[in-house]
């Protein structure tokens, strides 16, 4: 596979999120999107296609009607691409049994898509639930476990100069 086309995976997945999922453009759905996607959510629920997909978004922002996605850093080869995610949003409505609080959550996540003729067939999302959890039912724990907002820190609180190679 060329550097062109990894490169074109990554702009796909990027779309996915940026324009797909934080600004709602479902219309552009088959754009991305392979008609039978499957699709394994972070919060527990796998669809299948394009349909089903898009409800499943609806569900979540219903719930969380401001969450928005930032794509961290995208890791690319061949067919694969892997983004790294931080979630922002406030709880507008009930999840895990929770009722509404007006809650804030901040979590991360990762993703890992597989690209078939310029489309999405697969995706298998991870998020950070029990971090969802803690923010819901104990706000005053702001800080969570992972920080993205920089590279990883050592014990002794340096950077991993790993990170930057």
């Amino acid at each position: 596979m060329s550097e062109q086309q990894i490169d074109a995976n990554r702009l796909l997945v990027n779309r996915f999120y940026h324009e797909f999922f934080n600004k709602n453009q479902f219309g552009i759905a088959e754009e991305l999107l392979a008609e039978e996607i499957t699709f394994h959510g972070a919060l527990g629920k796998q669809t299948q296609g394009i349909d089903q997909l898009i409800n499943y978004i609806k569900e979540i922002k219903n719930t969380f009607p401001d969450l928005q996605c930032s794509v961290e850093d995208l890791i690319a080869e061949e067919q694969k691409v892997a983004a790294c995610l931080t979630y922002k949003g406030t709880q507008e409505g009930t999840i895990f049994g929770i009722e509404p609080q007006g809650s804030a959550v901040n979590f991360v996540g990762v993703c890992i898509f597989i690209v078939r003729a310029d489309l999405i067939t697969h995706a298998w999302e991870l998020g950070d639930r029990l971090t969802v959890f803690q923010q819901l039912t104990q706000p005053e724990l702001e800080e969570s476990i992972l920080d993205m907002d920089g590279p990883p820190k050592s014990s002794g609180g340096t950077e991993v100069p790993e990170w930057n190679e």
